[in-house]
């Protein structure tokens, strides 16, 4: 199912699903919650569940993981970005499109645990060199982001996605 939120919203009020407070992220420190929440999914994936959907519209851990290495690399690039260029426009990115284009159900396991621990890494790397957190840049739609803003709103991603596994884990054993 495609995701239509505008999860920029997340750095107004916590959000209410997985506790997420981004006024509660130091930017110092984003490079560690990445790390943190990277090596969360990480043990999440050495499941046997993993492939596992547990309803027919809910991502496996696997599909999450891949969705994590993607953001992990777009990111990345953005920042990137932004530390290169005058307040640049971010291209479009469409993740439900690359999930069925690139066949997340069909990944190699081991092949996207080592991707998320080396993507991830290089951009907690890239996070923990910033020293002007004031950059800017502009997503597709026109929202604004200073590289603290856009860190910040980045570490809820890969925290909810382990939140949306162990509740889809729960969900299987629960069933």
């Amino acid at each position: 199912m495609p995701d239509t939120k505008d999860w920029t919203w997340v750095l107004e009020r916590p959000c209410p699903e997985c506790g997420f407070d981004a006024s509660s992220v130091v930017p110092e420190q984003i490079g560690l919650r990445l790390r943190a929440a990277t090596f969360k999914l990480i043990a999440l994936l050495d499941d046997p569940r993993a492939r596992q959907r547990p309803a027919a519209e809910v991502w496996s851990a696997l599909e999450y993981g891949c969705h994590v290495r993607d953001v992990h690399r777009l990111y990345l690039h953005r920042l990137n970005l932004m530390l290169a260029e005058d307040e640049p426009h971010f291209a479009n990115w469409d993740q439900d499109a690359t999930a069925i284009e690139s066949r997340y159900a069909d990944a190699d396991l081991a092949e996207v645990v080592g991707d998320l621990a080396s993507d991830g890494e290089r951009l907690a790397e890239a996070f923990d060199a910033v020293t002007d957190w004031t950059r800017t840049g502009v997503r597709s739609d026109g929202a604004h982001f200073t590289i603290d803003s856009f860190g910040r709103y980045l570490v809820h991603d890969p925290d909810h996605h382990v939140w949306d596994v162990e509740q889809g884990y729960a969900a299987m054993r629960d069933s």
